[in-house]
């Protein structure tokens, strides 16, 4: 199936099965949405957006990000809501193979995905699957689908704003709500809109360039890692406010 979905779509996920399943019995029927598009036809600000929020070493690692993961064990040992290191690599392993569930067999397993796709899929098709599978509000799977139900245009017309706006809820795309953000959502949004992403460097002057990479760092973990008393951030009203716009 890894070395399948290299060149094909993926044409079904677990987690799409387990939602209309459970939906179905639950009396919703709330259905999928889903289109998908090669990345050439995903706006440079969608992947910029995404990778900005979720994973900004992701070209630079093998899977991994383990200064991430040592963040989290730090953050959740002094925080009742524990937060999550999963790259995008991670996460896509995650989404195609393997079903929803919160175990060490699932998380194991999920490492080995990763270790796969790693090898033998380029960065490029991770992040390709990974835009066209992520979960944006019930039933509404890649951001193809999530441009046209939530702004009217295709994913390569997106805006920076829109973009922002998206990757904003993948922490927890159906409580967030793209067209009803909180002030909690619209924060994260100005934070992706303003941070650059991490940037190999090798020129000549060494401090310049750690002590940059070393902002844009801290800059990620601030979104990563944001910190809110409740999932919609303390005090927000869900109707609270409208995106910002560019």
């Amino acid at each position: 199936m890894v070395f399948l979905y290299r060149f094909v779509p993926v044409p079904y996920t677990p987690l799409m099965f387990w939602k209309s399943t459970t939906s179905f019995f639950n009396q919703k029927n709330i259905g999928i949405e889903k289109r998908w598009v090669p990345i050439e036809q995903i706006a440079k600000t969608m992947q910029n957006a995404v990778i900005r929020a979720e994973d900004d070493k992701f070209f630079h690692h093998h899977g991994f990000d383990f200064d991430a993961i040592e963040k989290a064990v730090k953050y959740n040992k002094t925080h009742k809501k524990q937060k999550g290191a999963s790259t995008i690599s991670q996460q896509t392993a995650k989404n195609v193979f393997l079903w929803p569930s919160r175990n060490w067999l699932r998380k194991g397993m999920e490492v080995y995905f990763t270790i796969l796709i790693e090898i033998f899929w380029s960065k490029e098709r991770i992040l390709e699957v990974y835009l066209n599978v992520i979960e944006l509000g019930p039933g509404v799977y890649g951001v193809e689908a999530a441009s046209q139900k939530y702004f009217h245009k295709k994913a390569k017309a997106l805006s920076k704003s829109q973009a922002s706006l998206i990757a904003a809820v993948l922490p927890n795309p159906i409580k967030l709500k793209i067209d009803k953000p909180s002030a909690y959502v619209l924060r994260r949004q100005s934070k992706i809109m303003g941070r650059s992403s991490q940037e190999a460097t090798s020129d000549s002057v060494g401090t310049k360039n750690e002590l940059k990479s070393q902002d844009s760092s801290k800059d990620f973990f601030d979104i990563k890692f944001d910190e809110e008393d409740v999932e919609m951030g303390a005090g927000d009203d869900e109707n609270s406010s409208t995106p910002a716009t560019e």
